[in-house]
């Protein structure tokens, strides 16, 4: 067996089965890949692969269970070319992020530019999704950490940091009546339309949560995984917004007014997360380093960027 083979199983599993997708992520020609492949399952004597016709179109049993030792014998491969490139190369490399839109447009700008003055010779490759995906990407080893607020601190084979804590605020058009209710509480928000994040993102169960315990039943009239789709919709004067605090600037958003909601709301906390079993090296610690010190509770950046 040879490690050639598991990367074509791996490869073929995350080109959703497609083999010249598979050979073009790899840099081969097809019939390399499928030789792989097929010298794998010729190796192990048994079915790997469901087919149709001559198309593979999953794994069996078996390929299942080989697939998930073969990410983790490419996961410890690459953790021992780490530890080479880190003595060799110690300067150098390539950070892959996980995270949401919020956390890759509010919070990580600020964070980036002072790890980038540390490490300008470090190549960021961000990859953005729901916590769901973001689970798998670093369960996986597509990403070195991921960061967001769902999923990450409840995955067994992840070490999870908490970063910060963060809570939600209105968003309405400047003169909307909903910015006059004195005091505003949740019942009164429940008397306008209502626009905020689709159920699984920045902390929308939580919230969700909330207005059921109070025996509300909030008027949404639009969900959505993006902060700006969220803006978009009440500058368009379709309903009032629940945005992350963060997502909101005075200078960018000049025809929005906001109202702090985190004394009704519960608040939320960001992970940064990490298989277990992963070597970070110094550049991927000094990251997660950043940005634990330069997030304040309502997850915005601190102005003094460090030197």
């Amino acid at each position: 067996m040879e490690l050639r083979q598991l990367t074509s199983l791996v490869a073929l599993e995350e080109s959703g089965f497609n083999v010249t997708l598979a050979a073009k992520h790899l840099f081969l020609v097809q019939s390399a890949v499928s030789q792989h492949l097929a010298q794998l399952e010729q190796e192990l004597g048994t079915q790997l692969f469901m087919r149709k016709g001559k198309r593979l179109i999953g794994l069996t049993a078996a390929g299942e269970e080989v697939l998930n030792y073969a990410r983790q014998a490419l996961a410890i491969r690459e953790n021992i070319l780490d530890v080479g490139r880190e003595h060799v190369e110690e300067g150098s490399g390539l950070l892959r992020i996980g995270t949401t839109h919020t956390q890759a447009c509010y919070v990580l700008p600020a964070v980036i530019r002072a790890f980038r003055k540390q490490f300008p010779q470090v190549n960021l490759q961000i990859n953005q999704g729901t916590p769901q995906q973001l689970v798998e990407l670093v369960v996986t080893d597509r990403v070195d950490f991921s960061i967001c607020t769902e999923e990450l601190g409840e995955h067994s084979t992840l070490t999870a940091i908490p970063c910060y804590r963060w809570n939600r605020s209105l968003i309405a058009l400047k003169g909307h009546p909903v910015l006059s209710e004195r005091p505003l509480s949740l019942e009164r928000i429940c008397n306008y339309p209502l626009i905020t994040y689709t159920f699984g993102f920045t902390g929308a169960n939580h919230m969700q949560t909330t207005f059921a315990r109070a025996g509300l039943q909030p008027n949404v009239v639009l969900t959505a995984a993006d902060t700006d789709v969220i803006k978009t919709y009440v500058c368009e004067g379709m309903g009032i917004g629940l945005i992350a605090s963060m997502a909101y600037s005075p200078e960018l958003d000049p025809d929005l007014e906001t109202r702090d909601l985190s004394h009704m709301l519960p608040w939320e906390t960001t992970w940064v997360a990490y298989h277990k079993d992963k070597y970070l090296r110094r550049y991927q610690k000094r990251f997660i380093d950043l940005l634990e010190q330069m997030i304040l509770d309502n997850g915005a950046a601190k102005l003094e960027e460090e030197n």
